[in-house]
């Protein structure tokens, strides 16, 4: 299987995305794959440094003739988010990611494929190698741990770069040209309590498990309607809680703040009497919610399974019920839409993680808010707030990045227009993404850089879901080729 991959066309591009999928490299673990992209830079002789974040900076030379042309950056990050099925084994930090042809489409089994923004980081190294291409002077920045955080961008330090355009290659629809992006912040929030309660005497314990959600990135994603799976369950914990006296021990929802959450799993105690209600009352949910996301999410499954063993406490009971108003009562999805760009969220929230601590006592929430408006962004934020701080918890705003700002006027947009009319006949659309870039990051320390975003078609990112359009990875090269010999002189 590995073999056919490498076989695609263009074979460079997809040759290195192999390579990229055999090295583990979830956020906050890039030295590997950073250690093989210095090694890559010097076997081919080229000008590499690594700066004290660890972004990795590769230089090659102009083609003869092309010198007086303006130095690009080929801009991608190299971390990728690592999701996985329920029940999977897989560990990110060890195991290549098993990547394998499905028709038209290149995923893999059971996990993220690491195409975002793998693909990015292989269109650069494909051009940095290829000796038939005529460009002027470029230089591929490969970023770290844009996904959390994103610490590379943040870190990066004028002086470093010495282009004047930036190609950043972490879009996924084919096409499309991207020319600014929405900002965003972390929303930590925590409830305390000093103990447990005592299991009430005569309860059963039930583990509750809802699955099946298909997730995705809450950028690219947000928009499609799909389920939340914290949003789901804490919607039935509160009907069974003020219905049949279940009380909740421990939660675990959602894993990544960038990534809707698909699974919760939950150990709650009912009275004897009550199991099968609440047996039932799992069942009615499930078939609620799959009819109420009918042609959205294929196979929501919620079940209930008895432990032979009770929690020997269980979260405090005022604490469990402000728990779950708060989070029934948060805002999550699409707030607000962009009139100038029709059906482009402007504003968004994603209640991602939901995670009790019995042994600290604490419930960790945490929340990504997005916008292209910063004053939307603060409004949200602010509502978010009040609703958490109304229900006592602590909350905290961290990693806040700004948007990137749309310039219709922009050089490498009209270069990179032209060329995608001349190759595929037709103008490519041009619009503003939801998802974070790091470009309004890059931005701040290079204010004079003229930027752009493209890349192919990728389906379903930080879900196991995710895959990347072969015959899109083709056009993308070719886009990436024409734009490169069209760059104009300093």
């Amino acid at each position: 299987m590995a073999e056919e991959i490498k076989r695609l066309a263009p074979e460079a591009v997809w040759g290195y995305f192999y390579d990229l999928t055999q090295i583990p490299r979830p956020t906050g673990h890039t030295k590997q794959v950073t250690d093989y992209l210095k090694a890559f830079g010097e076997k081919h002789g080229l000008e590499t440094h690594q700066d004290e974040v660890g972004n990795v900076l590769i230089r090659k030379p102009a083609t003869p003739g092309y010198e007086g042309r303006q130095t690009v950056v080929l801009q991608a990050h190299v971390d990728m988010v690592p999701q996985k099925n329920a029940g999977v084994a897989h560990d990110f930090l060890r195991d290549p990611i098993d990547a394998y042809i499905d028709g038209e489409w290149v995923t893999a089994r059971d996990t993220t494929l690491g195409a975002d923004n793998g693909m990015g980081v292989s269109l650069a190294m494909a051009a940095l190698t290829d000796k038939t291409i005529k460009h002027g002077p470029l230089e591929g920045l490969f970023t770290i741990d844009e996904e959390v955080g994103m610490d590379g961008a943040v870190g990066l330090k004028p002086g470093f770069l010495k282009g004047t355009i930036m190609i950043n290659g972490d879009s996924e629809e084919e096409g499309r040209l991207f020319v600014g992006c929405a900002g965003g912040v972390d929303m930590n929030i925590s409830f305390h309590y000093r103990d447990g309660e005592p299991t009430p005497e005569g309860d059963v314990a039930l583990r509750l498990t809802l699955a099946g959600l298909k997730g995705g990135h809450s950028g690219v994603d947000i928009h499609l309607g799909r389920a939340n799976a914290n949003k789901l369950f804490f919607r039935f914990l509160k009907k069974a809680v003020s219905h049949y006296d279940v009380r909740l021990a421990t939660v675990e929802g959602g894993s990544l703040r960038n990534a809707i959450p698909r699974e919760v799993s939950a150990v709650v105690t009912v009275p004897a009497d009550r199991v099968a209600d609440v047996e039932q009352l799992v069942r009615e949910h499930e078939a609620l919610y799959r009819a109420e996301y009918k042609g959205v999410e294929g196979d929501i499954r919620f079940t209930a399974e008895r432990t032979a063993e009770l929690p020997a406490t269980l979260i405090p009971e005022e604490i469990q019920d402000d728990l779950i108003n708060a989070v029934e009562g948060c805002p999550n999805g699409p707030i607000s839409m962009l009139h100038d760009f029709p059906g482009t969220v402007e504003s968004s929230s994603n209640l991602a993680i939901v995670k009790s601590d019995d042994a600290a006592g604490r419930i960790d929430v945490k929340i990504l808010v997005r916008s292209s408006s910063e004053s939307r962004k603060d409004a949200l934020c602010s509502s978010i707030e009040s609703v958490f701080s109304l229900a006592g918890a602590k909350v905290e705003l961290s990693n806040p990045y700004g948007g990137w700002q749309p310039n219709i006027d922009s050089p490498i947009l009209r270069t990179m227009e032209k060329a995608y009319e001349s190759l595929f006949g037709r103008k490519p659309d041009v619009t503003v993404m939801h998802a974070g870039l790091e470009c309004g990051i890059i931005q701040e320390a290079y204010p004079d850089m003229d930027m752009i975003s493209f890349g192919p078609d990728i389906t379903h990112p930080h879900s196991p879901d995710e895959a990347v359009g072969i015959a899109s990875v083709e056009k993308s090269w070719r886009l990436l080729v024409a734009t490169l010999e069209a760059v104009p002189e300093k």
